[in-house]
């Protein structure tokens, strides 16, 4: 993978974020993986062939001080990160904006874009020191195909995207690569679960009658984007279920 041996996976715990640090561990990556339940980390960890290739970071994305420590500290065989994936992110609630409770949209703001960044300013500058390296931002299709409820997670992605863009822009001039993945439904991780409050009768019904996508299928795209060859840079790439299409029309009837 372009001579890639370390990567930094955020929401390691579960979804997308553990299916990819699975992948890439087996794929002979050492891993450092980012989440805030040590106890699903280290049963990843142990998953893993060569548990010894992989460094559970247990702290919250909103805990700059904790992100700092933790990436000054790394020990020396995962001091230096080529691959970084910012695959958490969560969404909170389906009420409309003016229903809405601020604290959820805090919450996605301070996790989607504030954390996002800040990881990515910490690990960044050594990238561009070596010339070499790759982050994975994980977006969403909701960035560009609002819905009724979507509001500030919707907002967020498109940080993400926008982020992601002018990154690109930055680092034209050296071999550091960035890619916006955006998914679209994603089943079999607990991405509804947490947008519901952990109401899993609500969030099942979500995927009752289609093949989603699975965190898997995004994992395989994480680790194709990352092997292409040194000049290539996809700098975005949107993945659905064939379920699913690219825009909805929504319309509201007045009584006549």
């Amino acid at each position: 993978m372009n001579n890639y041996q370390t990567a930094l996976i955020t929401g390691a715990s579960s979804g997308i974020g553990f299916a990819t640090a699975k992948l890439l561990a087996e794929r002979g990556m050492k891993t450092v993986i980012l989440a805030r339940r040590r106890d699903r980390l280290e049963e990843l960890k142990n998953q893993l062939s060569k548990p010894e290739d992989c460094h559970v970071l247990a702290c919250d994305l909103q805990d700059h001080t904790a992100i700092q420590n933790g990436i000054n500290q790394l020990p020396a065989p995962f001091k230096f990160v080529d691959v970084l994936v910012n695959a958490a992110g969560l969404a909170l609630g389906l009420s409309k904006a003016q229903s809405t409770h601020w604290e959820d949209w805090e919450t996605m703001l301070n996790t989607n874009c504030m954390g996002l960044a800040y990881l990515t300013r910490q690990i960044l500058p050594n990238m561009v020191e070596r010339n070499k390296g790759h982050i994975v931002n994980i977006g969403s299709i909701a960035a560009n195909y609002p819905y009724a409820g979507g509001n500030v997670y919707g907002a967020t992605k498109a940080f993400v995207e926008q982020f992601s863009l002018n990154l690109k822009a930055d680092l034209l001039g050296t071999a550091v690569r960035i890619t916006n993945l955006a998914p679209g439904m994603v089943s079999d991780s607990e991405f509804s679960l947490v947008r519901f409050e952990g109401n899993a009768e609500k969030a099942q019904k979500v995927y009752q009658g289609i093949t989603a996508l699975t965190p898997a299928d995004i994992a395989e795209n994480v680790a194709w984007v990352i092997s292409q060859p040194a000049h290539v840079n996809i700098n975005r790439m949107e993945i659905m279920p064939t379920a699913q299409a690219p825009s909805r029309t929504a319309y509201h009837k007045e009584n006549p």
